[in-house]
């Protein structure tokens, strides 16, 4: 389980968010979402100890998150990564197990094919020699979900990984998710979307700097939970 009490984080005597708890059990899948500014980002970037924690601590399994990254896997935005960097797909997709291999050790046999079958698994096996930003965004998108598998963490989290792609890879994640949930891996993912795809998650997060609701879309998506979030109404939604 992973167990997020009373996280807060501070940025220069403005609370960027404050009063985050949240639990998550192995095997779901589960959506932070909330207005542009909402403290999404700042939330993972927390709990990974990314950014420093004003107060509040994180446990997965028991024991300090911090304690265990080994067991995690983290995809940014898009817009964080610097595409002009001169690295191959395959190099970026072999950084999941750099730290299992070590730095300056060749990679092993098993190493490599579990790079391989990433890469097939999302379909980007024949652009294994490109450059990383000579591709597409949704071809980018699917490396670096390609990168969080070969790690084989418990805990992922994704930063906004729709923003930008196509029709074919918003499918591909979405049936890795399941299959993910299937192994009994824990999900947070960070989006905008306020559409169908709510239906793909277990549980939805609401908020704005402090958390607003958790549990299902319907008890999250309520009218005054929206106006709230959003200080409009957007009571549409709960349909």
């Amino acid at each position: 389980m992973l167990e997020v009490c009373n996280l807060a984080v501070c940025y220069r005597d403005t609370w960027a968010v404050r009063d985050i708890s949240f639990c998550l059990e192995p095997g779901q899948i589960a959506n932070l979402l909330g207005p542009n500014g909402a403290g999404k980002s700042t939330i993972l970037k927390a709990i990974l100890g990314l950014i420093p924690l004003a107060g509040g601590f994180v446990r997965f399994g028991g024991q300090p998150l911090r304690k265990q990254l080994q067991r995690v896997a983290y995809v940014p935005q898009r817009a964080t990564i610097d595409w002009d960097y001169p690295v191959t797909v395959w190099n970026v997709v072999m950084m999941g197990v750099t730290r299992q291999t070590g730095w300056f050790r060749q990679p092993s046999r098993q190493s490599q094919a579990r790079v391989r079958a990433a890469l097939e698994r999302v379909e980007m096996g024949e652009f294994a020699k490109c450059q990383i930003g000579e591709l597409s965004g949704g071809q980018q998108q699917r490396v670096f979900l390609a990168r969080a598998l070969v790690q084989q963490a418990d805990l992922l989290f994704f930063d906004e990984p729709f923003a930008g792609i196509d029709k074919k890879t918003e499918a591909t994640m979405f049936d890795i998710f399941a299959e993910l949930k299937s192994l009994n891996k824990t999900l947070l993912v960070v989006s905008h979307d306020l559409g169908n795809t709510l239906a793909r998650y277990d549980r939805l997060l609401l908020l704005n700097k402090s958390l607003i609701a958790v549990g299902d879309r319907q008890q999250v998506l309520t009218e005054a939970n929206l106006e709230k979030a959003y200080g409009r109404k957007l009571g549409w939604l709960a349909g």
